[in-house]
């Protein structure tokens, strides 16, 4: 039996399992994939105190083994069920039942997908889900925002700072972000607006050259050149296995306290998965080591 069981090995997982091994917990990470989460997608981090520009896996490698390095034990698979409820805390991972003291959820959320042709391909190579992570490598660039809501016109507002032009692409004839964002978008002379259009290809062989976007009034088609194309239609909390637990929003998150606990004894969150503000690895390692702390004061009350 572990002291404390984190599933996710994004960087709140990571930090949380570095402080609660610091602590003297004897620590589980539980992760399907890779460590260090969305972070293994981002090319350059230049947003991250202490590295100027460190790439996405690097900086992964850097916590994982940091992690491993004060003992924190890494275990790869899924979860498929938990009983979170009383002592001890029970997760199914694969045919394998985890039993620890306390949890901390950190499984982060992942954007949701246009799903079009080039996408995929080009992630990483001028498709983006981060302006403020990637923004400042399209200096002087045409720049392309998927999307209509508060997400996508706040950061197209902050992309002008960087390209030459910033154009959003939206399926409706009018935004639905906040009036107040509306209104500093029309004013920017930077902001292009292309209405009632979805985006239908992602063109470009190693990198971006263009959008093929399609009205969905007249079906017509067209071809808009340029180097940046960033999706913001949304993300989805990877919460699919917490649907029973009553700790969930009517969106997937989970609900926590500023001390990131949730309303289950015990049980933490932590990282892109909760109700957060803002989605960037140093909230998310900020939120790791709160929970990490907070679980061991629960375990030392028990």
């Amino acid at each position: 039996m572990y002291d404390l069981a984190i599933i996710g090995g994004g960087p709140a997982g990571l930090t949380a399992g570095l402080y609660a091994a610091r602590a003297n917990l004897k620590t589980v990470v539980i992760e399907r994939a890779l460590y260090g989460g969305q972070m293994q997608n981002t090319f350059d981090i230049e947003n991250y105190p202490g590295f100027s520009s460190i790439t996405g896996p690097e900086l992964s490698e850097h916590m994982y083994q940091q992690a491993l390095g004060v003992g924190v034990e890494w275990k790869l698979g899924e979860v498929s069920k938990v009983e979170l409820n009383g002592q001890p805390k029970k997760l199914q991972v694969g045919s394998e039942t985890i039993e620890a003291g306390a949890v901390i959820l950190a499984t982060g959320a992942q954007p949701r997908l246009l799903n079009v042709p080039g996408e995929e391909k080009l992630t990483g190579r001028g498709v983006s889900y981060c302006a403020t992570c990637d923004g400042a490598f399209y200096r002087d660039k045409d720049i392309f925002v998927v999307g209509g809501g508060d997400s996508a016109v706040e950061e197209g507002i902050f992309l002008t700072r960087f390209g030459r032009s910033v154009t959003i692409i939206h399926r409706r004839d009018e935004l639905r972000a906040l009036p107040i964002l509306q209104k500093r978008a029309f004013n920017n002379p930077k902001m292009k607006f292309a209405w009632d259009s979805v985006v239908e290809e992602i063109q470009g062989d190693d990198k971006v050259t263009g959008v093929l976007i399609r009205n969905v009034k007249d079906n017509s088609t067209q071809v808009l050149n340029g180097e940046g194309v960033f999706i913001y239609i949304g993300f989805l909390p990877n919460t699919g296995f917490l649907q029973d637990t009553g700790l969930l929003n009517e969106e997937g998150y989970i609900m926590t306290a500023p001390n990131m606990a949730t309303e289950i004894p015990g049980v933490f969150a932590a990282g892109d998965v909760r109700t957060t503000p803002l989605k960037q690895i140093v909230s998310a390692a900020g939120d790791g080591s709160i929970a990490a702390m907070e679980a061991y004061r629960y375990l030392e009350s028990l």
